[in-house]
């Protein structure tokens, strides 16, 4: 049992740090690139000027950017670049802590405009039930109900089933590009015209795609249109702290305009305390996270962008073609870009004991349902890996054939 008497003298640092070493021992092993998600690492040079960005910002605070200026400076030019990105010449925004922020804030904002803009005291959100759990989260918290619509043969969003849920009470609507589950684009220009037809929002939770899939049309890969060059596209949310290789947690949930980026802030004076304004969930932001993406953004830009893109999705396609390969595994959808997830089509193969076996060799896959799969989301630190996992990967299989009991459940839950 944890010792719970709160420490009564001191220790020397050193001593503190080594047992902090020692509690990383069991830890996923992402430097050895054996992590597929969780981490994502940009190499060295990446990590080595987030270090130095975190370090001469360990301790400022971006709750009052007029006492910080270099931290509401980092934020605009964050916002500008993405919103540059992503082909929203008025976009602005703010950076979050995470992903589920980015978004439980997209589904806040969607509900005051449809409240101020349409009267709507009933709000409703649409979406496919292959959308991220916290948009369900932000409906619990914000008090929405939520409309969720089957996702299509090809496991995409179907925009004909949302049709038929949006209405007057519609505040929101969702679109994925790409989705967690399976690494597929949503059908956005679609998405996006049903949420203008009743004049409601629609967000595009770019989390996991709004740092490939720009590079990846500029490497002439299949380029799905998604971003603010969607008519209708109101919000879109993107994770530098993913394949932005920045260290956790930033994100950015940038708006179509400054006119509708407002119903994101919170504003309340009616207390001793005076005016207290802040965009985010958190009052107190830590500047480390914010200033290492700086870091981290100027330094790779566009050109070192595309260089990781290129071989993120070289490894993710190696590692598709070897899935094919393998008896009893079958990958789900038609995902091109870093996200793959396999099953297995043989009722003889526990895909869980698969997950075990490749566990006990070492390496972190997440598992999902429905159906029970394994989860890879593949970037540059798993580049040099790739052929070692395969091998791995098949005889975790075998292993799992022979096993004499099903393979355990471990669920991860995403940000």
């Amino acid at each position: 049992m944890t010792d719970r008497s709160f420490p009564h003298a001191g220790r020397p640092a050193a001593d503190v740090l080594a047992d902090l070493a020692d509690k990383r021992s069991g830890d996923a092993r992402w430097a050895e690139g054996r992590t597929f998600g969780l981490v994502f690492d940009g190499g060295d040079d990446v990590r080595a000027v987030a270090d130095a960005a975190a370090h001469l910002y360990l301790h400022e605070s971006a709750l009052n950017t007029a006492a910080f200026p270099s931290l509401g400076a980092i934020q605009s030019e964050l916002c500008g670049w993405i919103a540059g990105l992503f082909h929203g010449p008025e976009a602005a925004g703010f950076l979050t802590s995470g992903g589920t922020e980015s978004i439980l804030l997209a589904v806040k904002a969607a509900r005051e405009r449809a409240l101020a803009e349409r009267g709507v005291t009933e709000p409703e959100i649409v979406l496919a039930e292959s959308a991220h759990a916290a948009f369900h989260k932000g409906a619990h918290l914000f008090g929405l109900t939520v409309c969720r619509t089957p996702v299509t043969a090809d496991l995409t969003a179907d925009p004909d089933a949302m049709a038929t849920v949006v209405g007057p009470n519609t505040a929101l609507v969702v679109a994925s590009a790409m989705d967690y589950p399976t690494g597929l684009v949503d059908p956005v220009p679609e998405i996006a015209a049903l949420a203008a037809s009743v004049g409601a929002s629609c967000h595009v939770d770019a989390c996991m795609g709004g740092f490939v899939l720009p590079f990846a049309e500029m490497e002439g890969r299949p380029a799905p249109t998604w971003d603010f060059r969607t008519e209708g596209v109101t919000t879109i949310s993107a994770d530098i702290h993913k394949l932005g290789y920045a260290p956790k947690g930033v994100s950015v949930l940038l708006h179509a305009s400054r006119e509708l980026r407002r119903h994101q802030t919170f504003v309340f004076d009616q207390w001793l305390g005076g005016l207290y304004a802040t965009p985010n969930l958190q009052g107190t932001r830590a500047g480390l996270p914010m200033a290492a993406a700086w870091a981290v953004v100027s330094h790779l830009g566009i050109d070192g962008y595309r260089h990781l893109v290129r071989s993120t999705l070289d490894a993710a396609d190696h590692i598709r073609d070897g899935v094919r390969g393998i008896e009893g595994l079958a990958l789900r959808g038609d995902p091109v870009h870093q996200i793959l997830t396999f099953a297995s089509d043989d009722p003889d193969l526990d895909v869980f004991a698969v997950g075990d076996a490749l566990s006990a060799r070492g390496w972190h896959v997440d598992r999902q349902y429905p159906p029970d799969c394994l989860h890879l989301t593949v970037s540059n630190g798993n580049v040099s890996v790739v052929d070692e996992f395969l091998g791995d990967l098949a005889a975790s299989v075998e292993e799992a054939r022979s096993a004499t009991s099903g393979g355990s459940g471990q669920y991860a839950t995403i940000d």
